[in-house]
């Protein structure tokens, strides 16, 4: 990032292979909407060459390159209005036993995540699909170590309820037995 601070231009294709799927990743799984992802991907590319200036050295970049998606995402949000839909592709990973039941605990786990408020569903993602420390988080977020953890837990817990509730109404539907909860991806040691 010092580089293309410095007016190496062609660095940027390095920091765009390293972030350009964990990116759309983070917005695939907060939007749920695959050409919305790839736009802000590339919003936020744009806007590390217009702000590359404003990067600090020692500033953990991947903290920085996640402010910027999050502004991003809210400026985009301002302009025009949300709207959800599903797409299979980009429901989050879950291993059940059979591929039927994948994708309908997966599509069923997307469905609870897009139910939740969207500071509780931003925090699950970062920190358990995009990997993201909770030390990272806390920074990006302006907010004390203890208080992300907080949060991280009490999304934890409304996901496993929405999940849990949605699972209930397939289950009265019709739905032939119900699967547990898929289990949210565990954090990495030492985070």
């Amino acid at each position: 990032m010092l580089q293309v601070r410095d007016g190496t231009g062609e660095t940027l294709g390095v920091l765009f292979d390293r972030y350009q799927a964990p990116l759309y990743n983070f917005y695939a799984k907060l939007t749920g909407d695959r050409t919305l992802s790839e736009d802000l991907v590339q919003e936020v590319f744009l806007r590390i060459l217009k702000y590359s200036q404003s990067y600090q050295p020692g500033t953990p970049f991947r903290a920085w390159i996640y402010q910027i998606a999050r502004n991003a995402r809210v400026d985009h949000y301002r302009k025009t209005p949300k709207h959800v839909s599903f797409e299979p592709e980009m429901a989050p990973p879950v291993k059940p036993k059979d591929e039927a039941q994948q994708s309908q605990e997966a599509e069923m786990l997307h469905r609870a995540l897009m139910q939740m408020p969207e500071e509780k569903r931003e925090i699950l993602i970062l920190s358990r699909f995009q990997e993201l420390k909770y030390e990272e988080i806390a920074r990006l977020l302006g907010c004390e170590l203890g208080t992300v953890k907080t949060r991280i837990h009490r999304a934890i817990q409304e996901l496993r309820q929405v999940f849990r509730h949605l699972e209930g109404g397939a289950a009265a539907a019709g739905s032939a037995g119900a699967a547990p909860a898929p289990a949210i991806p565990p954090r990495r040691v030492g985070s």
